[in-house]
Parts: C-alpha cells; sequence; structure tokens
C-alpha cells in the first residue's frame, strides 16, 4: 500500500511512529497509519482554530466548497472503495454504496434552506433568533461505516461553519486519512484536519481545550467517558451509542412475506449496524415458520472476500469483536440455544463467522440483553403483544426498533410504544440525510441528520431591534 499521511493545516503530516492496519479478511497487517503526537494534536486544532475565523463568515463560499467536496470524492470512489473494503471487509458494493452516500450527505447539507426565525416584529422592536457556529469540533468516528459516519459530522458542521479535527477507529484510519487527502486541495487549509491513532489519541482529543464540541459515536462504555472527558470544559456533545434494536413480529404477518426484510435489517454489513434488529420477538404461531425462513436465507448467503464476486456478508472488522460474536453465541448455545443456521467460525484465514439464528433462547440470555454487534440473530418467543412490548423496552438502549404486520396501521400503534429513537414498519434501516437519527436512555445524546443535526452544530443568539 502507499504511505498514508494525516492532514493538518491542509498539509501532510507524518507520524512519529505507525501502527498496523489488519485486513479482516485475512487477519493480517496489510497497511501501516501515522501515529499522531500530543504536538501534532495540538497543531491539528489550532489549525482548525485559525481557520475557523474565516470559514464561519461566509456561508455561500461554504456551501460550494461543500459540493467541490463532493464532486471530488465522487472522483476519488475507484480508490476509496477498494481501500475501504481493505480494511472494513465489506463487499465491494457496499463500500462503494458508503462513499458515494458520503457524497449526498454533503450535496444534502449544502443545499439544506433554513427558514428564518423571527419570534417579534411589532411596534416595539424585532427579535430574531440566528443560528451561529460553535467552533472547531472533534469528531471521532467508528470502524463500522468509517466513511459514511465521518460525513454525519462533517457535512452539518461545515455547513454550520465549524472546523473540525477528525479522528477515525484505528481499527480502520486509512479511507478516512484519504479523504484527508483528497480534499486538501477542495477545503481551506485548517477546515478540515485528520488525525490517526488509538484511543489514547482519543482521549486527548476530548479534554482538549480548543474544540467547543465533541461528536462521537461508538459504544456506550466510551460514549460515557467522552461525556465525563468533555464535562470539566463544558464542551458540547453529540453521543450516537449503542442500540440493541427488538423487532416484533405481530401474529398476522406472512413469515414468507417478513423473512428477507428481517434478514436484511438484521444482517446488514455483517451485522455491524448499530441500528440493525438484534432481538427478534415472534408469536408462538409464527416461530417455527419464521425461524425455518430465517435459517434458509442464512444458509444461503455467501460468506466471503469483499472483494470476491458475489459476496453477500465479509468478515466481522476485528478480532475483539470476532472474538466477542463467538462467545456470545457458544454461550447462547451452553444455555440451551438451538442454532437453526450457523453458530460457529468458518475455517480458514480471516474473521469469518456464519451468519446465524438462535431460537429456544429467552430474556437473560447475554446475547439478548447485550449488543452482539456482528451476524447472529436471536429469535424469542412472545405471549401477547404487551408482553413483547414489556420485553423490548426493558433494556437500557432506545437506539431503534420495527414491527412487523400485515394490518400497518395496527403495527404503526404498536411501534409508537416502542421506548426508541426510530421506529420503523415493516423495514428496518432504512435512513437518509434527511431523516433525524437519535437514541433514548444510553443509546445516545442528541441528534444527527436533517435540520435537527444542523441544530447541533449551531448556538442560539437572539439580536434584538428596538423600533
Amino acid at each position: 500500500m502507499t504511505d498514508f499521511t494525516m492532514t493538518i493545516g491542509g498539509k501532510a503530516a507524518a507520524g512519529a511512529a505507525t501502527f498496523g492496519v489488519v485486513n479482516p479478511a485475512t487477519g493480517e497487517v496489510f497497511a501501516q497509519a501515522p501515529e499522531c503526537t500530543a504536538d501534532q494534536l495540538d497543531s491539528a486544532m489550532s489549525a482548525a482554530a485559525d481557520a475557523y475565523v474565516t470559514w464561519r463568515k461566509d456561508e455561500d463560499t461554504r456551501r460550494k466548497a461543500m459540493l467541490a467536496a463532493a464532486e471530488a470524492i465522487v472522483a476519488a470512489a475507484s480508490e476509496l472503495t477498494p481501500l475501504l473494503t481493505a480494511e472494513q471487509g465489506k463487499p465491494l458494493s457496499q463500500a462503494a454504496t458508503e462513499v458515494y452516500g458520503s457524497a449526498a450527505w454533503l450535496k444534502y447539507f449544502a443545499g439544506l434552506e433554513l427558514p428564518r426565525e423571527i419570534i417579534q416584529d411589532d411596534k416595539r422592536g424585532l427579535a430574531e433568533v440566528v443560528r451561529r457556529p460553535i467552533g472547531p469540533v472533534a469528531a471521532i468516528t467508528p470502524w463500522n461505516f468509517p466513511l459514511l459516519l465521518a460525513f454525519w459530522k462533517i457535512a452539518p458542521a461545515l455547513r454550520a461553519g465549524n472546523t473540525l479535527v477528525l479522528k477515525p477507529s484505528p481499527f480502520t484510519p486509512l479511507v478516512s486519512l484519504k479523504i484527508g487527502e483528497v480534499l486538501r486541495d477542495v477545503l481551506p487549509p485548517g477546515v478540515l484536519n485528520v488525525v490517526s491513532g488509538g484511543n489514547e489519541l482519543g482521549g486527548l482529543m476530548t479534554a482538549h481545550p480548543v474544540p467547543r464540541k465533541v461528536s462521537f459515536t461508538g459504544s456506550i462504555a466510551t460514549g460515557k467517558k467522552v461525556a465525563a472527558s468533555a464535562a470539566p470544559d463544558l464542551k458540547r456533545v453529540t453521543l450516537e451509542l449503542g442500540g440493541n434494536d427488538a423487532a416484533i413480529v405481530l401474529d398476522d404477518a406472512d413469515p414468507a412475506e417478513v423473512a428477507g426484510k428481517i434478514f436484511d435489517g438484521a444482517f446488514a454489513n455483517n451485522g455491524q449496524v448499530c441500528s440493525a434488529i438484534k432481538r427478534l420477538y415472534v408469536p408462538e404461531n409464527l416461530h417455527d415458520e419464521l425461524v425455518e425462513a430465517l435459517a434458509a436465507k442464512a444458509k444461503a448467503a455467501k460468506v466471503g472476500d469483499g472483494t470476491a464476486e458475489g459476496t453477500e456478508l465479509g468478515p466481522i472488522n476485528n478480532r475483539p469483536q470476532y472474538e466477542r460474536v463467538s462467545e456470545l453465541v457458544a454461550d447462547a448455545v451452553a444455555g440451551g440455544a438451538r442454532a437453526a443456521a450457523g453458530g460457529k467460525s468458518v475455517d480458514g484465514p480471516g474473521y469469518f463467522f456464519e451468519p446465524t439464528i438462535l431460537d429456544n433462547i429467552d430474556d437473560g440470555a447475554r446475547i439478548v440483553d447485550e449488543e452482539q454487534f456482528g451476524p447472529a440473530l436471536p429469535v424469542i418467543v412472545y405471549r401477547d403483544v404487551d408482553d413483547a412490548l414489556r420485553r423490548a423496552n426493558a433494556t437500557n438502549f432506545g437506539l431503534s426498533g420495527s414491527v412487523w404486520s400485515a394490518d400497518t396501521d395496527r403495527a404503526a400503534a404498536v411501534a409508537a410504544e416502542l421506548e426508541c429513537g426510530t421506529a420503523w414498519v415493516n423495514t428496518h434501516l432504512v435512513l437518509s440525510p434527511s431523516q433525524p437519527f437519535a437514541g433514548t436512555k444510553w443509546s445516545g445524546i442528541g441528534v444527527e441528520n436533517g435540520p435537527w443535526g444542523y441544530y447541533g452544530f449551531t448556538e442560539i443568539q437572539v439580536i434584538y431591534r428596538a423600533k
């Protein structure tokens, strides 16, 4: 692989040291990423602070620059796509979707029209609510969608007039570093800085005195640490954290009709989606037929290297997550669960695990109560709808959920009772740049996407003019 550099103040920056990046399809290191030093982080923060002075002032310039950035990403798609597959593991077609989706997020926010907010206009005075940028932003992103989730932060932050220092996951730093390189000559120096390193670097970023906001996507445990680190400086935070999404199938659903969509909602990106279906509650009369249909889907899914033609599910991204999924499935089977499909790792190199459907399992099993974040789905029988809702809501998670039924009005009424940020009916994982995405309970603080996500990168100022 070519040498990878960080982007600090619009210029390439090599690290004093490097760390290995593993291809999850082989389990072997295939590239080196720079390790950002504390001094380099200071330089990146200073560059963001300096660029903020000018960047915040001209909205039209920001819009044009964002559209140019989107065009540059599309132009570099043939380079970005295989790099994303190499470090993350997802099939090339899905990697390409992520690349083009990142450009789409930039275009949406560049074109977002926001109404003028006049709250008083009378003989006494004119009062207007103005949305001002917050300042430099520290953005920390995860390994499951390293590019797209970065632009969930970059696009609204830039549109609002903020500048950023971006740190990707050490498991998937390369495509973010490459984006920094692609956009060096598109965005003004210091507007987007990209650094790479381990967890220690993330801690330095959240405690650093320059950024006025931290936007983090990742686990609940790390999110709590981010919030604690940001608190002494009263930084604003947006935390998009874990989910243990429940899907409830009602007794009038057709298993043959819903099985494929439920499988896709659970196993998209090999189950490595914070808002994927993690628990499936089914009535007893549909259990056997639905489990059989899901198991057939799992057995037919082509698991393999993301570069291989026809691959549907790639490897789990990293060894710790691979070991966690393996442990949770083994724990479930040892506790009496049945693997109707899958249930074990795939022989050979890499972090491959068979797509797994588990039944004869109940609440209390770790794979039901915890977030597995991988290719395994427990199917749980419920007595009645109230029982299903009680069990679905009996968790600290509250990201998303879905309800499946032949009667969409009935399903929507049940979905409204789910304690989560997004409740889908007869579908799952439908997202767009205009649709707000937020979690309840421990699944997050703040909102991403749409005007609501934009507002999260602003602070309110009231300008009052006496008449």
